[in-house]
């Protein structure tokens, strides 16, 4: 075994175990009431985390019976906002239009949960901005304390990995959390495929 992956490996399972277990809990609890208050998610995030939000919206829609949707999954609109109006604009547009409100939530997947200080990831920061103005619920999975995320956000869990492998283990603990938040009982409507197949089997 190679350093490099001793290395990488037990700083994942450190960050595993430390993930805040009551905070997954509120998490699953709060998205169930937005849900049983027929309220929507809109997840949100860029790069890696946009792909996140893809794959989390089906798990929410197909697991959980929550309304959700990501920003990112339609190219043209997401496209159209970034060329005709910036791409700082184009997620909290995006929300204005779908009239986000204090009974929908949002959950954002970022590695330093967007900064006005240093000017990244700035879409997300007006998106959430937005979503405190109109007192939407505010989720997140991050790698930063001090980003708008974590800084606005209602139940955020913040990831704190090594500075060298921020981003990789960041975005690997995010898929982590969120599917612990959808299997949750508190939330969970359905059981995965798998999970069917095998109690069928027992």
């Amino acid at each position: 075994m190679s350093d490099f992956a001793d290395t990488y490996f037990e700083a994942a399972a450190e960050l595993s175990r430390s993930v805040p277990r009551d905070r997954v809990d509120a998490m699953a609890q709060r998205l169930a009431a937005v849900r049983d208050g027929g309220g929507r998610l809109f997840i949100l995030g860029v790069g890696g985390g946009a792909g996140h939000a893809s794959h989390a919206v089906n798990d929410f829609r197909k697991l959980c019976a929550l309304e959700s949707y990501a920003p990112s999954d339609n190219v043209s609109e997401l496209t159209a906002r970034t060329n005709d109006e910036g791409w700082d604009t184009s997620y909290i547009e995006y929300l204005k239009t779908s009239r986000l409100s204090e009974r929908d939530a949002i959950l954002v997947f970022s590695v330093g949960g967007g900064s006005r200080e240093h000017n990244v990831s700035m879409n997300l920061v007006r998106a959430v901005e937005h979503a405190k103005e109109v007192g939407a619920l505010i989720c997140g999975v991050v790698g930063s304390a001090t980003g708008t995320t974590a800084q606005l956000g209602d139940v955020v869990i913040v990831v704190d990995a090594p500075p060298a492998l921020k981003t990789p283990l960041v975005e690997s603990l995010q898929a982590l959390v969120w599917h612990g938040v959808i299997t949750h009982p508190d939330l969970a409507a359905a059981a995965g495929k798998w999970e069917s197949v095998e109690a069928a089997t027992r």
